[in-house]
């Protein structure tokens, strides 16, 4: 499962909000919504967020093995 709890923590220590990132930075309310469920981003998001948030892709997510994850 993918988790964001990098994301928040790398949002709280930077000079950018949840408000910010939705007016300056164009990103949608439903896509702060996915973020806090831990639900499905697609790759150009999160390209958007490290970009915006100037860190790599573990400062927005990372995987941690869970019983919900998809059978192979």
């Amino acid at each position: 499962m993918i988790v964001y709890e990098p994301f928040w923590k790398t949002l709280k220590a930077s000079n950018e909000s949840t408000y910010t990132l939705i007016v300056k930075h164009h990103l949608s309310s439903s896509t702060i919504d996915k973020l806090r469920k831990n639900k499905p981003l697609n790759t150009t998001t999160i390209n958007d967020l490290c970009r915006i948030l100037n860190c790599p892709v573990d400062g927005i997510m990372r995987y941690e093995p869970s019983e919900d994850d998809q059978i192979l």
